[in-house]
């Protein structure tokens, strides 16, 4: 379980707080700490600026309007058991994190980090999949 922040960043979005709102337990303390973690992230990472929460294709998802720094991060729950990140397929996203982190995630093809609900998230890795998602773009620029 990624670790909670002692109070929650209310949602600007009502349609993502209805969302939120559906999901049954446990799955939505577990998709709730990962928009925590999604968003200390942002508030971290130089050039990231202000995140966008919104809707797409009904789920929660993260966005850089602004400063346009990164690629979209989508989480939700998993057909059955579990949940996820999902990143565009179009990018190289999944590749880099598979090169960084070989064992330490299950990978849903080119799109997808996944989790399934007894799992232990290794914090500090997906911190960093998730600045090198919001930086995708920075980082592109700089090449």
């Amino acid at each position: 379980m990624v670790s909670a922040m002692a109070k929650d960043e209310p949602f600007a979005n009502p349609g993502v707080k209805a969302v939120f709102d559906a999901y049954p337990e446990p799955a939505r303390s577990r998709l709730m700490a990962l928009r925590r973690l999604i968003l200390e992230v942002a508030a971290a990472t130089d050039g990231v600026g202000a995140l966008e929460e919104t809707l797409k294709w009904g789920q929660p998802s993260y966005l850089t309007p602004r400063s346009k720094s990164g690629s979209t991060i989508r989480i939700d729950r998993l057909k059955g058991d579990g949940y996820g990140l999902f990143f565009n397929c179009q990018t190289q996203l999944i590749e880099t994190f598979r090169a960084h982190y070989p064992d330490d995630f299950t990978f849903a093809g080119n799109r997808g980090i996944e989790f399934a609900d007894e799992d232990t998230v290794p914090e500090a890795a997906l911190r960093h999949c998730v600045a090198l998602a919001l930086t995708y773009h920075l980082d592109k620029r700089r090449r």
